[in-house]
């Protein structure tokens, strides 16, 4: 299959995979588990998650063979020692807002809404849309760039501002300014994410980051509301904007 063939086959799985993370279909039909009391949604979202990447590794295997994620384990550790540290930091300061903004806990979920609903969900978010947005789109549009100057600075921006329109369907229902703040952050971290993915080389490196930014919503398992307080909303829109503008200077430094 020549580049062309393989580049359209990448845009297709790319809205395949797309479909299937933001409306949990085809699972969403016909998987309604309820264990204790974790939502049945999310299984149906993750098992949405294991059809999307059935889907990823036969498309990898039978049409889109050149094409390089960077799902190696060469090269996580330092990646995520080299880029990592800031969002180590800012998953902290969010988490303590969250905590704050919270307080008082008026839920008392069982550790296995914590576990699923807080953790293991996330892995397969981290995962997919690292998948589909930068080892994909990202890489996509920069092939559509060519050897123009900055094309891979506009890839990781277009890639970014999709992946911060996309958080306006998770965000309906919420008060006007945290679905507008909701999408300004998400740009910034899609920023930062794809900024981590091009120095690094490392398709995982963004993953498990992704992963840890995610965490912070744990406290969320522990609280009946389902609002951003005021104080966690200022607090992830500053941080995650920084972070951005970390990748930003990451993808402009010279090595």
């Amino acid at each position: 299959m020549n580049k062309r063939s393989q580049t359209v086959s990448a845009v297709i799985l790319t809205l395949i995979m797309t479909f299937m993370e933001m409306s949990a279909l085809p699972a969403l039909l016909f998987c309604n588990i309820k264990i204790w009391d974790i939502e049945p949604i999310y299984f149906a979202l993750m098992a949405n998650f294991l059809i999307a990447f059935a889907i990823c590794w036969i498309c990898k295997k039978v049409f889109i063979k050149d094409w390089h994620f960077g799902l190696q384990l060469k090269g996580l550790l330092s990646g995520l020692k080299k880029y990592g540290l800031p969002a180590v930091l800012a998953t902290f300061i969010v988490t303590i807002a969250f905590c704050i903004g919270l307080t008082p806990f008026d839920n008392k979920p069982t550790i296995w809404r914590v576990v699923v609903e807080g953790i293991v969900y996330y892995i397969g978010v981290g995962i997919i849309e690292e998948l589909y947005l930068r080892g994909l789109l990202q890489n996509i549009i920069e092939k559509w760039f060519g050897e123009r100057k900055n094309a891979t600075l506009y890839a990781i921006f277009l890639s970014s501002s999709l992946f911060g329109l996309g958080h306006i369907f998770g965000a309906l229902g919420q008060p006007f300014t945290t679905v507008i703040a909701k999408t300004i952050w998400a740009a910034a971290l899609g920023v930062y994410f794809g900024a981590v993915y091009v120095k690094s080389k490392n398709l995982w490196v963004p993953i498990v980051l992704h992963l840890l930014i995610n965490l912070c919503g744990i406290p969320f398992c522990f609280s009946t509301s389902n609002q951003y307080p005021t104080i966690a909303l200022f607090t992830c829109l500053v941080s995650y904007i920084l972070l951005g503008i970390y990748g930003v200077y990451i993808v402009r430094k010279k090595d």
